[in-house]
């Protein structure tokens, strides 16, 4: 693991400050009690094998609709719209969550006395905001603010002689994270699934000062489950926590801002080297977005397919693994992969149980400037259709030459695809029927012609 020194304050300073909670949330049952409300949905933390494992609120849980509109899916800017301080509205909900500057530059007036609180008293308080008013005759707006807590009333006070001229700044109000979008963030993202395509991404760790470990050894395109959301930072505010596949999964989570409602930075500061991961769509992409509508992918997903050939794929600890040919499986899943022609497939064997994953090509095989050692990947040159053990034309006294990929005069055609696979091309011979094989489909090329009635092997010429 390597440790980040190059991460935006607000990141380090959240997690220095959040340590102290993060002890009391996952190592004491007395720290449960201590913890308000609040503090108990909003900050969450990865959970390793076994320690003791997160419960995260679901979407139904909060009441929230599960149903998603395929407008939403094509676009976060419907789920997560940016709202300018101009723009808020009375009741939205944000937690206070001071970077170390804010520590010492208090950003909060208590409205009973007019005195300036500190930003420690009120870190991870929940504040609603209640509008604005001209309480100096118009000169230093009053921001207003209670907290939903204790019912306490403060304000922020905007340095610029009114608030239309302060609202349309970046700036915003200092310390708070916007906690509309981590609820929306809760109800579209837990539970479902993400594909990693950033490179960098972190784990809770008590041992280190900061309560946090970078880690980059996660592969892009790995495919992750949404366990749990919470609060981030004020600029990031939204903490998304992945498991990785498999029984004993890894944790790790990635602060990210998708709305940037108050986050405190224009958007060029987001494609900044040591920042741009922290937007969501260069962390994570829907792992729903697939490919499984274009006729060509519905051929396959969901089906059952066979190995044409021996054939490697991985297993979910990510080891190579050799299957050979006639292997039955079921493709669950078909996805794409970002800035690569390949998809990736996801393959399960009823026989053993092991879920396999496989990287294909799906374009046509045909293509000029394609070379045999690519058509070795083509998903038509490595699995077939179907249960061959169903298939009505395959007859178990043949079934060892099949294996081998023998073809015999008298085979049925179904026979020479379980053997061979589909055919390069086809052709007529007269009044009989020719199929072409070359490249990955058999171990040299041949050419398989049938009878043209009776569709049975009546010569194999090599």
């Amino acid at each position: 693991m390597q440790r980040n020194y190059d991460k935006p304050k607000s990141f380090m300073t959240q997690r220095h400050l959040l340590l102290a909670a993060f002890f009391a949330l996952s190592m004491t049952s007395y720290g449960q009690q201590q913890l308000s409300e609040n503090e108990r949905k909003y900050l969450v933390y990865t959970v390793q094998p076994g320690q003791k494992p997160i419960v995260a609120k679901s979407a139904s849980e909060d009441g929230l609709s599960e149903e998603q509109t395929e407008e939403e899916v094509d676009s976060l800017s419907i789920w997560f719209p940016f709202r300018s301080l101009c723009d808020w509205q009375p009741g939205m909900r944000f937690m206070v969550m001071p970077d170390k500057k804010d520590l010492v530059i208090k950003s909060f007036a208590d409205a009973a006395t007019g005195r300036m609180v500190s930003s420690q008293t009120l870190m991870h308080k929940v504040l609603v905001y209640e509008g604005h008013d001209d309480a100096n005759g118009g000169l230093h707006e009053h921001v207003n603010f209670v907290c939903e807590e204790t019912g306490a009333r403060y304000y922020f006070e905007v340095p610029t002689a009114s608030f239309d001229d302060y609202c349309y700044t970046k700036f915003g109000i200092p310390t708070l994270a916007y906690l509309g979008e981590v609820d929306m963030a809760r109800e579209k993202f837990v539970g479902k699934k993400l594909i990693t395509i950033a490179d960098r991404y972190y784990i809770d760790d008590p041992k280190t000062a900061d309560g946090w470990m970078e880690i980059r050894d996660v592969k892009r395109d790995t495919e992750v489950e949404v366990v749990a959301v919470g609060v981030g930072t004020r600029s990031f505010p939204v903490k998304i926590i992945v498991r990785e596949e498999g029984k004993n999964g890894r944790q790790f989570f990635q602060n990210v801002a998708i709305s940037k409602t108050n986050s405190g930075l224009r958007d060029d500061e987001f494609e900044i080297s040591n920042m741009i991961f922290h937007k969501f769509d260069a962390s994570f992409k829907i792992a729903d977005d697939n490919m499984t509508e274009h006729p060509l992918y519905q051929k396959y997903f969901g089906k059952e397919v066979y190995t044409l050939q021996e054939t490697f794929v991985k297993n979910d600890k990510g080891n190579n693994v050799k299957l050979p040919r006639l292997t039955l499986l079921t493709m669950k899943k078909i996805r794409s992969q970002s800035g690569s022609e390949y998809a990736k497939v996801t393959l399960y064997d009823e026989v053993t149980g092991e879920t396999y994953t496989r990287d294909v090509l799906f374009v046509n095989k045909n293509r000029i400037g394609v070379d045999d050692g690519q058509r070795d990947m083509y998903v038509d040159n490595i699995f077939a259709l179907g249960n061959p053990h169903k298939m009505k034309g395959v007859r178990q006294e043949n079934w060892k030459d099949l294996k081998d990929g023998t073809v015999r005069k008298g085979f049925t055609s179904d026979e020479v695809l379980v053997a061979l696979g589909n055919p390069t091309s086809t052709g007529k011979s007269g009044v009989n029927t020719v199929w072409f094989y070359r490249g990955a489909d058999a171990k040299y090329a041949r050419k398989v012609v049938f009878n043209g009635k009776t569709m049975k092997v009546i010569s194999v010429v090599k």
